[in-house]
């Protein structure tokens, strides 16, 4: 069964995503930087569905979005030294490795980290805020393909896999966050992305880039 599209700008499209979110549906939707597909974090059945539709290999953690920082002491640890990079990156492009607490289920994250983000567009933080404030959300792709910054592309690569798309146009961003893991000293930029390490480097300073120092 393919996934139903609706534009944003239904007035039911909201209602509509949190009604399948909380029936344990998987529903893609624009963020600040590319589409992401998401589950209910605590709705087990749900998140391996997330990693069977997108074929995401079983040893690859899923990231949690929050709606504002608020909800970031529910499901990870800030070390005190890291609080700026929320002042300056959230909301926006730069999820953060964190040790995370028990609420966040093994099928999330086996390891004890978790990746989360605030991310930059209301649309998005207002989806997340109505489905409770926290939502493991993915890339709306198969792994290892192109991200989609459309929901045509959602379509293609997932529409028969998922149930809901919210078409809310062009990604602005179109590029995947930056991810810097804040469990190691000193804190290791995983992946290039919307924040550059240069920018990084300005507010916490050092920055460790693979391969690179």
């Amino acid at each position: 069964m393919k996934a139903k599209i609706i534009h944003i700008g239904n007035e039911n499209a909201q209602r509509r995503a949190i009604e399948v979110l909380k029936a344990g549906g998987l529903v893609a939707f624009p963020t600040d930087t590319v589409y992401g597909v998401a589950a209910l974090p605590w709705d087990v059945g749900a998140v391996v569905r997330l990693y069977e539709a997108k074929q995401r290999p079983s040893d690859r953690p899923i990231p949690l979005l929050l709606s504002d920082a608020g909800q970031l002491s529910r499901v990870a640890t800030l070390p005190p030294q890291f609080r700026r990079l929320l002042t300056h990156f959230w909301p926006g492009g730069l999820t953060l490795v964190l040790p995370k607490t028990r609420i966040v289920p093994d099928e999330i994250s086996a390891s004890p980290t978790v990746a989360v983000r605030v991310p930059d567009l209301p649309l998005t933080r207002d989806v997340i805020r109505e489905a409770g404030g926290v939502l493991a959300v993915t890339s709306a792709n198969i792994s290892g393909q192109p991200n989609a910054i459309t929901a045509q592309e959602v379509e293609e690569q997932l529409g028969r896999r998922i149930d809901l798309i919210l078409d809310g146009g062009l990604c602005r961003g179109g590029v995947p966050s930056s991810v810097l893991d804040c469990t190691v000293s000193p804190p290791l930029l995983l992946r290039h992305g919307a924040v550059p390490a240069a920018a990084l480097r300005a507010v916490i300073g050092q920055v460790r880039i693979p391969d690179k120092e």
